[in-house]
């Protein structure tokens, strides 16, 4: 939600953040002297967890390398629905942008990015979506590993998740299952606070139109299908990202834990050989975040976990000679290990919002442009972090499959998990995104492509480590992946023609009223899609898992670098498949594992 600049100027909020005792802000605060077990490069989602639970161990040295500042007092992170606040030309966004798209008509995109301490987890939309079961039981296939089922994570999920109850305490019985929720972890995952005059028209829906839309009372159980309430990770009306909840004030003073920001990780090396010939890996490169600094280095005894994310672990394996032979040469990086994998394999999840306005003046459009309201909610806020701002800006989603029988599946096999895994989702958001027009009230669905065909790449721009990746998501490419989310703008429609909505909506706002007619043929909805959709911004797979013994892949089951020691990837980058869901949820579950994992080599 955007704010005024009186607002900026005007208020001083007193804010429950983490303690800086042992984060330093440049690597000048770092003591030479100081001796690592660990060195986990990235403090975002994934490697904040590990950090954690390594520390856990007093025996355990453990520094953590984040390029980005400090989440401290940065309010846009911290009230929920200020998040938009946070893209683009910040301190707190990566600001990349792909390559051209073609299959969006050749258009080049934002991809947002956390550049603060919680990576992604500090900028995302909070949403806590785990997908299907069958999502990590094809992960568990794929790498011969039961680990990576969704039994074998089960422990892992409830070590993740601290539910909580909303802020305001209302009666949720019939929002969602506690027995699928875990009540003593470490993240907390609440329901929305502030309840929305959509609400009841939503769920009116799934009982005027109970088969196209049945209400499903927990979406994270597994089975998604169906509409229900949306989780989100919020806490007691805040934000709860990796950095206030894994690097908290009961676990940031720990002795043996050290958090080093605004630093680049530039390169891993590797020590020796040992018998085998394997490359040992034990040092880290790195320097200030901004460049034109020297450059430093840090040896560890036991490992390098990179948790850069799917851009930067990627990007670091190349900078350190890891990849394609052929292309580090091409790039004059002299190869030291030949993983053709690293990079490749991305996917993602292509993304678009539809509006209409409304018969009504109850929606955020109101407060978001409207400098005395803006002021007046966020007093209320901080007063008790009740009202508006405390939640996600969406509602409710809706999981759906592609008709059994649609011609799609002529021509291309199913890409989603198996057959209570969603292709699409909807997802219910009274408001316009993003900044409203100067007049008028909407609503919003948004959607996405949840189980996608196109795969993508990430690869460098040069051998600079400081120039941005080379992004390519590859949406859109894939005709299956046209024609799901050709199915759920059909299905969107629907759903606001429901007779709940009727006096409410009024009509289609924007590009999406060309295509509103049932009329409407395919061609037409191809154009508005390919000129409208987006990303997700939900990047998974350039450092892929797979079996010990496959001939593909980035690393093994455990998640070390296939034919190195001493080096591990744990973030999103090492999902062979992308989860039919956002992907926050499965990068802590990812991240939790990894942390045992590694413990059980050397404890």
């Amino acid at each position: 939600m955007p704010r005024s600049i009186i607002i900026r100027a005007v208020l001083t909020l007193t804010l429950a953040c983490l303690s800086l005792a042992r984060v330093y802000e440049q690597i000048s605060g770092l003591s030479p002297s100081l001796q690592f077990d660990f060195v986990v490069v990235g403090g975002g989602t994934a490697g904040n967890v590990v950090a954690n639970r390594l520390t856990e161990n007093p025996k355990f040295s453990v520094l953590v390398i984040e390029a980005g500042v400090s989440n401290e007092d940065v309010l846009d992170s911290i009230v929920p629905s200020f998040l938009f606040g946070l893209y683009g030309a910040t301190p707190f966004d990566w600001n990349f942008t792909t390559v051209s798209q073609p299959g969006l008509n050749g258009r080049a995109l934002p991809y947002a990015r956390g550049h603060l301490l919680g990576g992604s987890s500090s900028l995302n939309a909070m949403f806590y979506t785990r997908g299907s079961s069958e999502d990590y039981d094809r992960w568990s296939k794929v790498t011969q590993d039961p680990g990576w089922s969704w039994q074998s994570l089960q422990s892992y999920i409830r070590k993740n998740e601290l539910w909580t109850e909303p802020v305001d305490n209302h009666d949720t019985r019939n929002q969602f299952d506690p027995r699928v929720h875990g009540f003593n972890g470490i993240n907390s995952v609440s329901l929305a606070g502030f309840p929305r005059s959509t609400d009841q028209r939503v769920i009116q829906v799934t009982k005027e139109l109970p088969e196209e839309f049945p209400f499903d009372l927990d979406m994270n159980d597994g089975r998604p299908i169906g509409l229900g309430w949306l989780q989100a990770t919020i806490k007691k009306g805040k934000r709860s990202s990796s950095a206030t909840s894994y690097l908290g004030p009961q676990f940031i003073n720990r002795p043996n834990l050290h958090v080093l920001l605004n630093t680049r990780v530039t390169r891993v090396l590797p020590r020796q050989q040992n018998d085998h010939n394997a490359l040992i890996f034990d040092t880290v490169e790195f320097a200030p975040d901004q460049g034109g600094g020297p450059t430093s280095r840090v040896t560890v005894s036991k490992e390098i976990i990179l948790s850069a994310g799917v851009m930067g672990s990627p990007h670091i394996l190349l900078h350190s000679g890891i990849g394609s032979a052929a292309d580090l040469s091409a790039a004059s990086v002299q190869p030291l290990l030949h993983l053709p994998d690293v990079g490749k394999n991305l996917s993602d999840q292509p993304a678009l919002f539809n509006t209409w306005s409304v018969n009504s003046t109850d929606t955020p459009d109101e407060i978001n442009r409207n400098a005395t309201l803006q002021q007046e909610v966020l007093r209320e806020w901080n007063r008790t972090q009740e009202g508006p701002l405390g939640d996600s800006p969406a509602t409710h989603i809706i999981w759906s499959r592609l008709d059994s029988n649609a011609s799609i599946f002529t021509e291309f096999e199913d890409p989603s998990a198996g057959p209570h895994t969603p292709h699409i989702e909807l997802f219910t958001s009274p408001g316009f995104p993003g900044a409203p027009p100067p007049v008028g009230n909407f609503f919003s669905v948004g959607m996405a492509v949840v189980s996608p065909q196109s795969r993508g790449a990430l690869s460098w721009n040069s051998s600079n480590p400081f120039d941005p990746p080379l992004i390519d998501p590859g949406l859109l490419n894939s005709k299956f992946d046209l024609f799901a989310m050709r199915a759920a703008v059909r299905k969107a429609r629907r759903f606001v023609a429901a007779p709940a909505w009727s006096g409410y909506i009024l009509q289609p706002f924007g590009a999406l009223a060309n295509v509103s007619s049932e009329a409407t043929t395919d061609d037409e909805l191809d154009t508005y899609i390919r000129g409208t959709a987006a990303t997700s911004c939900h990047a998974v797979g350039t450092a892929a898992m797979s079996a010990r013994n496959a001939r593909f892949g980035v690393v093994d089951p455990d998640l070390r670098v296939k034919g190195v020691r001493g080096l591990r990837v744990a973030d999103a980058s090492v999902m062979p498949f992308i989860t039919s869901g956002h992907t926050q949820a499965p990068t802590y579950f990812i991240a939790e594992r990894a942390a045992d994992l590694i413990k059980s080599a050397w404890e």
